[in-house]
């Protein structure tokens, strides 16, 4: 394989968001696999990562980096409703209630607050 750069691993990262929107979770990744290897502090990378694992029912893994990428932003919305996305699919109603909440609490998006059950109706 080629040497790996700053350069190609922004071009892995945005080659791997396009696999993701095209359905093909697990090549994106294999792609953020050497981009966080070679960036493990790089929040953006594991987000979209967890997400790959989520899309592609490796629910495992997409918890424990959603909630690596939590311990590095824990006013993450968006990680806490996708962690409770995880945590749901995986039959833990409990940390998926939880996770919505503060999803909702972080950032009222109607879909948060709704998952929430903070729904108002209107």
């Amino acid at each position: 394989m080629a040497d790996r750069n700053p350069e190609t691993h922004v071009i892995d990262f945005r080659a791997a968001e396009h696999l993701l929107a095209a359905r093909d979770p697990r090549g994106a990744v294999k792609l953020l696999d050497s981009v966080i290897a070679a960036h493990p502090e790089n929040t953006a990378a594991r987000l979209l990562r967890a997400r790959a694992f989520f899309a592609a029912a490796q629910l495992r893994p997409a918890q424990l980096e959603f909630e690596l990428v939590l311990e590095r932003e824990p006013d993450n919305a968006f990680a806490h409703f996708a962690l409770a996305r995880t945590y749901e699919r995986s039959g833990q109603t409990a940390q998926a209630t939880r996770h919505f909440r503060l999803a909702a609490a972080l950032d009222p998006k109607p879909e948060y607050l709704q998952a929430a059950g903070f729904d108002t109706g209107n």
